[in-house]
């Protein structure tokens, strides 16, 4: 039985009080397909939807309960009714203007999407030379992108590793355009930030800089770049960067002390000591680590372990984990890189890998942010959202290191949420069916039990939950299983609401909702 049936069959045979007020069936799906087609028998069949709907809210008593009879489908709890903060704009909705009449739009729904329209990456690496205040140990950690940079000759070391990079953030925005700087001056720098800004007009700019062969951000703001003959280290002002990307932005800084940029962005805008998101202006930040603290230079981790997390987090998860694992006397870590499948095909190993590790990012960021920060970095852009997913496992892992990383927005620490603990059964799983794979491709893949785990953590918070007991945390898990779980999100919410606010009316369950979780 799939995972989606399976729920059904769940709500069906459940002990809550149901009411036809609100269905999806055949018929439902029916129309929902003909509208992506552009079927013009879709508003007959939308007329007859609505003389059926007025029928059971009238005083059709006899046909409403033959309705309820006649249908094989799970129905809403006629009791539960959406009242939490988060669910109260929801009745506050502007009219939109529709073909067949006025819509009901929730001020909860996001007004507008942002893309990240132009990504430059600035790497100042300057191989083989060491920045003056920083001394590193024998052996030190030296992989850059996961690339060796001394395997090869420094100019064709520092090219690959550029496209090694932008490669891995075409993954997450594929349509975005990537421009590289390595080893730059200040006057590349300027053109690059202008250039990006000029091409993406009203969209994000992404700035990622690594900084690991120049000397740390100074305490007035400053990072730093080289001059033309490679002879000095030229600073760079927090101040001009900021008045040559604009906004919207978000900048990435992979360098020690990091935390010194955030501080000086701080001062700039007027954030606050706290590190705030009350700024007018849309910027994003990610920083390595605080403010005395060094990258970690342990060979057990890549020289930019911090990008590694955010660019490649399966990989450097999987890394990082094997390391601590029983299963490091059994396996061989060079396995890892040879991981079959595609990220987004879920039928394979990397994918669902990739699949279970959005779920419980997801899920930890679900729980632990506030809503309105929840939805803006997690909902708004496709690249901010992925950045910030795999900015929770940075902060997992360089923790282990003695680093900090920072953002702004600040996050609430999520290192030790006990969700990690889902993910690290799963990669477990994974990487104990790895050497088999690899061996003999033609092995039947066998999926995780990850998402029937959850799924019957949940069901025990239906049968056991109360108003004294916080809501499922499982909810994002349980909407990735299958897209047709997607139709009993407004179900599994109303169970979460019912338990804490019993004595409420009832209410009818907004018709829009039920599209609104992306």
């Amino acid at each position: 039985m799939a995972l989606g049936d399976l729920m059904v069959s769940r709500f069906s045979q459940s002990s809550v009080s149901l009411a036809s007020n609100h269905r999806y069936d055949e018929e439902d799906d029916d129309c929902v397909s003909s509208t992506a087609h552009g079927d013009s028998s879709v508003p007959s069949r939308r007329k007859d939807s609505e003389a059926t709907t007025s029928n059971i809210y009238g005083n059709g008593t006899e046909e409403r309960d033959a309705t309820a009879t006649a249908t094989s489908m799970a129905y809403l709890p006629q009791t539960i009714v959406l009242r939490e903060v988060r669910h109260n704009a929801s009745e506050a909705s502007a009219p939109l203007g529709t073909s067949d009449g006025i819509a009901l739009a929730p001020k909860w729904r996001l007004k507008e999407r942002m893309k990240t329209g132009c990504v430059a990456l600035v790497l100042c690496l300057n191989i083989t030379v060491d920045p003056p205040d920083v001394i590193k140990i024998s052996p030190c950690a030296r992989i850059e992108a996961w690339i060796d940079p001394f395997s090869m000759a420094p100019p064709k070391a520092l090219e690959a590793i550029g496209k090694n990079l932008s490669t891995q953030y075409e993954r997450w925005q594929p349509r975005a355009r990537y421009k590289v700087q390595l080893d730059p001056t200040l006057d590349e720098v300027r053109k690059l930030c202008l250039t990006c800004r000029k091409y993406a007009k009203t969209e994000r700019v992404l700035f990622h800089y690594n900084g690991h062969g120049v000397p740390k951000p100074t305490a007035n703001g400053e990072i730093w770049v080289f001059n033309k003959h490679y002879t000095q280290y030229i600073p760079l002002p927090i101040s001009e960067l900021d008045s040559w990307l604009k906004t919207p932005s978000i900048y990435v800084f992979d360098c020690s002390a990091a935390r010194m940029i955030l501080n000086a962005f701080a001062e700039l805008h007027d954030w606050g000591s706290s590190g705030s998101s009350g700024s007018s202006r849309d910027c994003i930040l990610l920083a390595a680590c605080d403010v005395h603290e060094t990258l970690p230079q342990s060979v057990e981790f890549p020289a930019d372990v911090f990008t590694a997390c955010l660019t490649t987090p399966i990989k450097m998860a999987l890394k990082w984990f094997c390391r601590r694992s029983l299963l490091k006397e059994i396996i061989d870590e060079s396995l890892i890189d040879m991981i079959p499948g595609r990220q987004n095909d879920r039928k394979t190993l990397l994918g669902e890998l990739n699949w279970i590790f959005t779920a419980v990012t997801d899920t930890i960021a679900w729980n632990v942010l506030p809503h309105e920060l929840f939805q803006r970095l997690f909902r708004q852009d496709l690249l901010v959202a992925s950045l910030f997913r795999n900015f929770l496992l940075a902060e997992r892992i360089m923790r282990s290191a003695n680093c900090n990383p920072i953002s702004h927005p600040m996050l609430p620490p999520t290192h030790q949420h006990h969700m990690w603990d889902a993910w690290d059964m799963a990669a477990e799983i994974c990487l104990s069916r790895l050497p088999q794979l690899v061996r003999d491709p033609n092995t039947e893949f066998e999926p995780s039990p990850f998402f029937t785990d959850q799924l019957t953590a949940f069901e025990v918070w239906l049968d056991h939950g109360s108003e004294l007991k916080k809501p499922p945390e499982q909810l994002p898990i349980v909407l990735q299983v299958q897209p047709k779980s997607l139709y009993f999100f407004p179900f599994l919410l109303c169970v979460c609401d019912r338990e804490r606010e019993r004595e409420r009316q009832t209410d009818i369950l907004n018709p829009h909702f039920s599209h609104s979780f992306e």
